[in-house]
């Protein structure tokens, strides 16, 4: 008994020593714009590592599903609701935030869906080369699209978060940073715990492991991956509010940057693990936001693949990467 509990509390004495080891090198006011950075770099990352863990594919176009979810947050704030600055009532800035955040994650969860209905189960049986190469197409039609209708210039988001900020310390804190990472964290431990808890979860994972195996024990694998693609893309929606939101504004090009970092952030943490995904996507706003805190910020996307080279040189599983079942 005393072994099980040891081993369940040691990684959360580990993410805390490592939290503790961050704010101390970034101070206040750097760590809080490290988590909330973290937790778009690790909502996106889990995407792309769900999608890879059950049918191998790297979803390329998964970074401009965030850009999309982020101009449709945008467009939810400002023409159905109709807001342009602050909401200065909790009760009625709590209900904007839930409209958002559940229509921008469900359409964009179908929006997953039909991408992998029509675009990557037909190719499902192809070379790997064939999805791979479609995956791109299917970005850079995202991005054609959302350009055709907003245009190439940066569109503001409404900030609906009152600019006040709280002393904490030495820092001084919005309360936008605390929902932000809040809704985050809670978003990954709703997946962990649907992921290791449920029923569609165990699917997921035994198909993960072997296709072939769990169609045989009665696994819908059509209804699996579509599930699965649902997922990953409305955590990419809850992204793009966040983004939105945190920044105050939205470009089409954005998915491609945030992408390829979240990706990163995959492949450092372990690609095909959902655990070692977010710790990856914190890891990478770690060294970004360092480097800034150093003075080097033109440099931290060096640092970044730098570090991601290194990690995969001696450790090409990456931090908390596993070994999946071969498929045919």
């Amino acid at each position: 008994m005393r072994s099980d509990v040891r081993r369940a509390i040691r990684p959360l004495v580990t993410v805390a020593v490592a939290l503790v080891v961050a704010w101390l090198l970034l101070g206040t006011q750097q760590f809080a714009n490290f988590l909330t950075l973290g937790a778009i770099y690790a909502l996106i990352a889990l995407g792309y590592t769900m999608v890879y863990g059950i049918i191998e594919l790297i979803n390329f176009a998964h970074g401009d599903v965030f850009m999309v979810g982020s101009f449709l947050a945008m467009w939810v704030l400002t023409v159905p609701l109709g807001l342009t600055g602050a909401i200065t009532q909790p009760l009625e800035l709590i209900v904007v935030l839930a409209i958002v955040m559940a229509v921008t994650m469900v359409v964009m969860g179908l929006l997953g869906v039909f991408i992998e209905r029509f675009a990557y189960r037909p190719l499902r049986h192809a070379p790997r080369l064939a999805p791979l190469i479609t995956a791109i197409g299917v970005s850079f039609i995202l991005q054609n699209v959302v350009y055709s209708i907003f245009g190439p210039s940066p569109r503001n988001v409404p900030q609906v978060f009152p600019l006040t900020r709280f002393d904490f310390l030495g820092g001084k804190i919005s309360f936008l940073s605390i929902f932000m990472i809040v809704v985050a964290v809670g978003l990954m431990v709703a997946l962990q715990l649907f992921v290791s808890r449920t029923r569609l979860g165990r699917a997921m994972r035994s198909t993960a492991q072997d296709r072939e195996a769990a169609e045989l024990m009665g696994v819908d694998i059509n209804q699996t991956i579509a599930i699965t693609f649902f997922l990953a893309a409305a955590l990419a929606g809850s992204a793009g509010v966040i983004q939105g939101l945190y920044f105050g504004s939205t470009q089409f090009n954005l998915g491609f940057f945030a992408g390829l970092k979240a990706f990163t952030a995959a492949v450092l943490g372990g690609i095909g693990n959902t655990t070692g995904a977010a710790i990856g996507g914190f890891v990478i706003a770690f060294i970004e936001v360092f480097a800034t805190v150093l003075g080097y910020s033109r440099w931290s996307e060096v640092a970044v693949f730098t570090v991601l080279i290194l990690v995969l040189v001696f450790r090409p599983s990456g931090l908390l990467g596993q070994q999946l079942g071969e498929r045919a």
